[in-house]
C-alpha cells in the first residue's frame, strides 16, 4: 500500500499518460509517409507522354494537391494530439521540400518555369531547413504568418503551372508565382534573423548554466 493519496496517484497516472511519447505509427507520421510516396508518383505522372499531355498533367496536379493538403493536416494533428516524434521532425520538412522540389524541377525541365525561379526557391527552402537543424538544440523556429502565406502562394503558383493553363489564367499564374518568389525570399531573410537570435539566446543560456555550476 502506498502513501500517495488516490487523487494524487490518479493525477500522476494522468500526467504519465499525457506525456507518454507518441509511437512511430501514428496518423501524422502516416500522412507524412504518404506524402513521401507521392513524390515519385507525381514525377511519373508529370513526365508521362513527354510531359505536355493535359490529361496527365491534371493527374499530376491531383497528386500534388493531395500532398499539399496532407502537409496541412499532419503538422496540425501532431501538435494537437501530441503525436510529435523524432521521425516526424525530420521526415516532415523533407517531405515538404521533396514534393515542391520535384514539381519545380519538372516544370523547369519542361521549360515551363525559368531555372532561376526553381533555384531561388530551392536554395531558400533547403537553406532554411538546414538552419532549423542547426539551431534545433536551442529551440524551434515557429512558423510565422509570412511563412504560411509563402507556403500557400508557392502551392497555388506551382499548382497553376502544373495544369496546362492558357490565356488569362496563364498570365495570372505568372503574377502568382512572382508573389510566391517575393514571399519566399523575404520570409527566408526573416528566418535567418530568427535563427541567429535563437542561437545567441541559447548560447547565452548555456553560459549562464555553466557559470552557476562552476560557482557550486
Amino acid at each position: 500500500m502506498t502513501h500517495v493519496p488516490a487523487s494524487t496517484a490518479g493525477g500522476a497516472r494522468s500526467s504519465a499518460v499525457s506525456v507518454r511519447p507518441a509511437g512511430l505509427w501514428n496518423v501524422a507520421n502516416i500522412l507524412t509517409m504518404v506524402r513521401l510516396l507521392l513524390v515519385p508518383g507525381f514525377v511519373l505522372l508529370m513526365l508521362h507522354n513527354g510531359g505536355y499531355d493535359p490529361a496527365w498533367r491534371a493527374f499530376a496536379w491531383a497528386a500534388f494537391a493531395i500532398a499539399m493538403i496532407t502537409d496541412l493536416f499532419d503538422g496540425h494533428l501532431a501538435r494537437r494530439y501530441n503525436l510529435v516524434t523524432d521521425f516526424g521532425k525530420i521526415a516532415d520538412p523533407i517531405a515538404d521540400k521533396a514534393i515542391m522540389g520535384a514539381a519545380l524541377v519538372c516544370l523547369s525541365a519542361l521549360d515551363d518555369l525559368p531555372w532561376w525561379v526553381t533555384g531561388a526557391i530551392l536554395f531558400r527552402e533547403i537553406g532554411i531547413t538546414l538552419m532549423r537543424f542547426w539551431v534545433i538544440k536551442h529551440g524551434v523556429i515557429p512558423a510565422s504568418r509570412g511563412g504560411k502565406m509563402k507556403t500557400l502562394a508557392q502551392g497555388t503558383a506551382v499548382g497553376m503551372y502544373i495544369l496546362a493553363l492558357t490565356g488569362p489564367l496563364a498570365t495570372l499564374r505568372f503574377w502568382v508565382m512572382a508573389v510566391a518568389v517575393a514571399l519566399t525570399l523575404l520570409t527566408g531573410l526573416d528566418y535567418v534573423r530568427q535563427a541567429f537570435r535563437l542561437r545567441r539566446a541559447g548560447l547565452a543560456a548555456q553560459r549562464e548554466r555553466a557559470e552557476r555550476e562552476s560557482v557550486r
